[in-house]
């Protein structure tokens, strides 16, 4: 009997904030055992230099500008990229094309809205067939881009987000729950139980790149009223123009303050914290609920990221704490009474485990794609 090749995947991302790059990959990670697969971002192997460009302009207008960023985002609801072709994605189209002719995949996973639109039109163009699974990775507020995409199968981070769905008039028998495709890390890492001491309530801080919020923020979480409080502040890229401002607070309050830059360490982390502090966008979102950790977000950005607030909401394990002072008064009010609401949180989480996304989607997408060769 001749063993079958393993089956060859590519899937697609896109650099306009972290939950694309980050579901492409923990989504290869899952699936490299027993598939071939390519990671390929067409934007940035079509047009580098404009690619880079339009990530330092996303980046700036999330963080110092969101409002402006929401009204950019919504205005897509209006555009049919079915027929529309911007100009600047001319290249990452056929970057895109070339890549499938070249790889010639068994099947793409797209973790980017408008990259199915162009895969249907290289399907046009005679590169063979696949089937496409979209790897959606916002929560209950989901964008047309999506929805409208020419796809096979949605992949969607909850059941909620499903409903939603359906309710826009999408077949829920091409709907699948998932998860988001956090680390299979997560899988196997021990949590904080509910019946943890808090003592010290362990905190892990995400900041954003604003340069004054950093120490009202360190100051608010480690001042927290009757809470003996400690904080891991991840700065990431954000190492170099953030550092000195940490070191301050670490100098400030001794023993309390932990620093670290770039890591890879993100789930063991989460999973070693009692809460966390961070933005809205949907990986830190939905790898804190993997690792059940409560979640404070300090920086939304309305429209896209409204639904991942909406989601830990519905859970009943975190909140908008926009500012410093909310801040204090949110984690003063959740380790009040012994710790009384972090257990509430804790346990909603517990009860409302959400899977493994990027396992889960493995095993669906290995299985449809077995299924298709046997049929």
């Amino acid at each position: 009997m001749i063993e079958q090749a393993p089956p060859r995947i590519i899937i697609t991302t896109a650099g306009f904030g972290e939950g694309h790059n980050s579901a492409a990959n923990h989504l290869a990670v899952a699936l490299e055992p027993n598939a071939e697969v390519e990671i390929v971002d067409p934007c940035d192997r079509g047009a580098p230099w404009v690619n880079q460009q339009i990530r330092n302009f996303y980046r700036f207008v999330t963080t110092y500008a969101p409002k402006t960023w929401s009204k950019i985002y919504k205005s897509t609801e209006r555009h049919d990229f079915s027929e529309e072709r911007l100009p600047l994605m001319r290249k990452p189209e056929n970057a895109l094309h070339e890549s499938i002719l070249s790889f010639e995949p068994d099947a793409v996973i797209s973790t980017y809205p408008l990259y199915p639109y162009f895969l249907e039109r290289s399907f046009q163009r005679g590169a063979n067939r696949v089937p496409i699974f979209t790897a959606v990775t916002d929560s209950i507020e989901i964008n047309s881009s999506w929805t409208n995409a020419p796809t096979d199968y949605w992949l969607v981070t909850d059941a909620l987000t499903k409903e939603k769905l359906i309710q826009k008039g999408l077949p829920s028998e091409k709907i699948v729950v998932t998860g988001f495709a956090v680390h299979p890390r997560f899988q196997n890492l021990p949590t904080i139980p509910v019946d943890s001491p808090c003592d010290p309530f362990k905190v892990l801080y995400f900041p954003t790149s604003k340069k004054p919020t950093v120490r009202r923020f360190m100051r608010a979480i480690l001042n927290a009223t009757g809470a003996n409080t400690e904080v891991t502040v991840v700065l990431g890229r954000n190492v170099r123009k953030l550092y000195d401002r940490a070191r301050e607070i670490q100098l400030e309050y001794p023993g309390r303050v932990q620093i670290k830059g770039w890591t890879r360490r993100v789930p063991e982390l989460l999973s070693e914290h009692h809460l966390v502090v961070g933005k809205a966008g949907g990986a830190t979102v939905h790898e804190a609920i993997a690792a059940q950790t409560p979640m404070l977000i300090h920086h939304l950005v309305p429209g896209q990221e409204e639904g991942n607030l909406a989601l830990i909401e519905h859970i009943g394990a975190g909140q908008l704490t926009e500012t410093s002072k909310q801040v204090h008064t949110a984690i003063s009010a959740m380790t009040a009474d012994n710790a009384k609401i972090w257990r509430s949180m804790k346990q909603n989480l517990q009860d409302k485990a959400l899977p493994c996304g990027a396992t889960a989607a493995a095993k669906f997408i290995l299985d449809h794609i077995q299924k298709s060769k046997n049929s």
